[in-house]
């Protein structure tokens, strides 16, 4: 006969929930790329406001995409983007036509070769035309930070020949994210002009003018500090602090811009 207490036991240990072994979890690549050697500590210090780990994820960026980034200027994305998608996908700078442009966009990837890896390149679009020079249907993602004003303030038909040209070189299903300043929609709309920032709805109906819906949006690079109307425009906050000393201290207190950010996709 099995002795009471050993049988005891041994139906408790069969009741006992069994602990199953999970393997850990590969890093987020994103946040890999974000805490990797490649940024500069300058470009480090402005996360805070820049949020890039919850854009890129609010967005969808994957490791194997090809991306397009419109306008990188300095590069700030571009030391994320770059090792993200060095190894298994491809990342694409795109500019205007203006030689000027093209010259700084070349420097830019030529600089940070080895951070971009070898299918990395330059393409340009005529923001007068839209003619692009990115193949139909090849691009995964596009994304645009702080640009669309420009092409708002360059002229009337700039933004749309831009916006459709990223609806015709993104693949069916593809995403276009957008992040911008944010004027309040009971402005005047003539500040767009001028200011550098834009209203939400301006920016909605490009995009959907030139075929893409909205699916989504938010608030993660919200400033309900900043109020959208010094005299110098938005490039009186931080980083650019236009009026110098002048009340410096407020603006840095403010942070930079108040922003949208944006998800559009391209139907099937």
């Amino acid at each position: 006969m099995r002795h009471p207490l050993i049988l005891t036991a041994t139906l408790a240990a069969l009741a006992a929930p069994i602990a199953v072994y999970a393997a850990p979890q590969a890093a987020d690549p994103i946040a890999a790329a974000i805490a990797g050697p490649d940024r500069t500590d300058a470009n480090r210090a402005r996360d805070r406001y820049r949020h890039p780990l919850e854009t890129l994820t609010f967005f969808g960026v994957t490791p194997d995409q090809t991306l397009v980034e419109y306008v990188p200027g300095g590069g700030w994305y571009t030391e994320i983007l770059g090792p993200l998608l060095r190894d298994k996908g491809r990342y694409i700078a795109l500019v205007s036509t203006s030689p000027r442009m093209v010259e700084s966009a070349n420097r830019l990837v030529a600089s940070r070769a080895a951070m971009l890896g070898a299918n990395a390149s330059v393409a340009t679009v005529d923001t007068a035309t839209g003619a692009i020079s990115i193949p139909p249907a090849s691009v995964d993602t596009i994304l645009t930070f702080r640009n669309v004003h420009n092409l708002i303030m360059s002229g009337d038909t700039a933004a749309p020949a831009v916006f459709a040209a990223f609806y015709k070189a993104l693949k069916p299903g593809g995403t276009l994210g957008v992040v911008d300043h944010r004027l309040p929609e009971d402005r005047d709309a003539a500040l767009e002009k001028k200011s550098g920032y834009l209203k939400r709805s301006t920016i909605v109906k490009l995009a959907t003018d030139a075929g893409f819906r909205l699916v989504a949006e938010s608030e993660v690079n919200a400033n309900p500090r900043d109020k959208a109307d010094y005299p110098g425009g938005v490039w009186t906050l931080p980083p650019t602090l236009a009026q110098g000393d002048a009340n410096r201290d407020t603006y840095l207190a403010i942070g930079e811009s108040d922003r949208m950010t944006l998800k559009f996709v391209k139907p099937e």
